[in-house]
C-alpha cells in the first residue's frame, strides 16, 4: 500500500490583539510597579493604619527588671520608640530623645519609652543607652510581638500616643527635631 503523504493542516493565525495583549498587559504591570517603587509614597515617613485608633496595649520588662504596661500611663502622652544599638538612624536621633525626655517627670506629663527592636546584644543596648545618658525605660520585647502589633517594619518608628490612648502620629525613619515637634504637636506637647 501506498503511502499519500498528508499536507499539514495550518490554522488560521491568532487575530494580532490577542497576540499582543499578553505583553502589553504585562508591559504595563511593570510599569505601574516600578513608578509604585521609584516615587516615594504621599506618607513615605508618617501615617498609618493605626493613627486614630487605641495603641495596642503591652506590658513589658526594661532592661533594669522593672516592668512598664501602656495602660499605666494612661492620662498621659506618650511617645513610644522603636529602636536598636545597631541602627544608625536610632543614634543619629538619640540626642532628641534626651532632651525630650528631660521633660517628663514621675508620674505625670509626657512619657517617653524605648522598645528594642530585634536587638542582638542586651549589652550593646545598654551602652548605647549610657553613651546617650537616655534617662526613660527601654523595654525588651520578646519575639518581637509588640512591634508586630504596632506594624513596625523598621526602625527606628516612633509612634505619638495621646493621653486618652488614641495614636496619633507615626513616624518612621530618624527624627529630626522638625519631625519630632509635628508628633509632639498633635498629642499636646510643646515642641523642642
Amino acid at each position: 500500500m501506498t503511502e499519500i503523504p498528508s499536507t499539514p493542516k495550518t490554522s488560521a493565525p491568532a487575530p494580532l490583539w490577542r497576540r499582543l495583549l499578553p505583553p502589553l498587559i504585562a508591559a504595563a504591570l511593570v510599569a505601574v510597579l516600578g513608578a509604585a517603587l521609584l516615587s516615594p509614597s504621599h506618607n513615605a515617613t508618617d501615617g498609618g493604619p493605626l493613627v486614630g485608633k487605641p495603641a495596642p496595649q503591652f506590658t513589658l520588662t526594661s532592661l533594669d527588671g522593672t516592668p512598664v504596661s501602656l495602660a499605666a500611663l494612661k492620662g498621659r502622652p506618650v511617645v513610644l520608640n522603636f529602636w536598636a544599638s545597631w541602627c544608625g538612624p536610632c543614634r543619629e536621633e538619640a540626642p532628641l530623645f534626651r532632651e525630650l525626655s528631660t521633660r517628663q517627670s514621675a508620674g505625670q506629663g509626657l512619657a517617653v519609652v524605648g522598645v528594642l527592636f530585634q536587638e542582638t546584644n542586651e549589652q550593646n543596648a545598654r551602652d548605647f543607652i549610657r553613651d546617650y545618658a537616655l534617662a526613660y525605660p527601654s523595654l525588651r520585647d520578646p519575639g518581637i510581638r509588640t512591634g508586630i502589633n504596632y506594624g513596625v517594619a523598621g526602625i527606628p518608628e516612633t509612634f505619638f500616643i495621646d493621653p486618652q490612648g488614641v495614636v496619633q502620629h507615626v513616624d518612621r525613619g530618624g527624627l529630626t527635631r522638625e519631625r519630632l515637634n509635628v508628633g509632639l504637636k498633635k498629642i499636646g506637647v510643646a515642641g523642642l
